[in-house]
């Protein structure tokens, strides 16, 4: 006999921002923005990364030995807080530019004061500007506006101004079924850091990553790859096969001025209400 599958139950409710819980883990807290799945945090292990994409970074951000990290996009901070809580004495800064969004994480997804780890209202780009030189270990970009990494924080002069302050960016590129948005950041990349690769599923999140030091990726492949979401790992060589003739983003080909708006992460995975 089938039995009828629990829904969630809601949590808070602000505008387009929802905190629901977990129907198949009581401690479970999932965080929805307009429709789409934002954040997920387990209230009873910080440690616990439910989206697929955050284990990946994780992976790497270890294999790196990236202590000192600068999170551009916050949300319930799941991955910061997973980082700060493995490692209490390395430093996790987060930059989150809705209010609103900070505010239901400390009422209702359990983001406290805790070693390690500083949220901070404040746009990613400009935060990145005024720190100095050499100043962080790793610069990870996981914010967005609806589906898209907002294009202020992309480009060349952007990523130049990221690989300054840290020599180890990743980007989280949502859901590309085409690859097309993936590649595109990746040429920007390929114009800050001399090794550019990736992580991704067949469909999915892709996650580009830029280095400074010529990267060992056998274990982080071995690692992505056992993941219980496997990610499979492209070369860099591959991926300067693929983005050779992709033009970068660049400043001068915004609509507009690099606006301080929109760096909220999303992840547009079915909702848990969904049949």
């Amino acid at each position: 006999m089938s039995r009828t599958r629990s829904l969630p139950r809601l949590i808070a409710r602000y505008g387009g921002l929802v905190v629901e819980r977990d129907p198949q883990r009581a401690s479970g807290r999932l965080l929805r923005d307009d429709g789409m799945d934002a954040s997920y945090v387990d209230l009873a292990d910080p440690t616990h990364l439910e989206f697929d994409y955050l284990r990946w970074l994780r992976i790497v951000l270890r294999a790196a030995g990236a202590r000192r990290i600068v999170h551009v996009g916050g949300g319930a901070c799941a991955l910061a807080r997973a980082l700060a809580t493995e490692d209490p004495d390395g430093r996790q800064e987060v930059c989150e530019v809705n209010a609103e969004v900070i505010a239901l994480a400390r009422a209702h997804l359990g983001l406290r004061r805790m070693p390690g780890l500083h949220v901070r209202y404040a746009e990613g780009r400009a935060f990145i500007a005024t720190q100095p030189d050499a100043s962080w270990d790793a610069v990870v970009i996981d914010a967005f506006i609806a589906a898209s990494v907002p294009d202020h924080l992309v480009t060349v002069e952007a990523l130049v101004d990221a690989a300054r302050v840290a020599p180890l960016l990743l980007v989280n590129v949502i859901d590309d079924r085409t690859a097309r948005a993936a590649r595109a950041l990746a040429a920007a990349v390929s114009a800050a850091f001399p090794y550019v690769w990736a992580l991704g599923a067949r469909s999915g999140n892709t996650i580009v990553v830029g280095q400074t030091a010529r990267p060992t990726l056998d274990r982080i492949a071995a690692l992505a790859a056992a993941d219980s979401s496997p990610a499979r790992l492209t070369t860099p060589e591959r991926l300067a096969h693929v983005t050779a003739t992709t033009p970068p983003r660049r400043d001068s080909l915004l609509a507009c001025a690099p606006s301080p708006q929109g760096s909220r992460a999303v992840h547009p995975t079915p909702s848990l209400s969904s049949p």
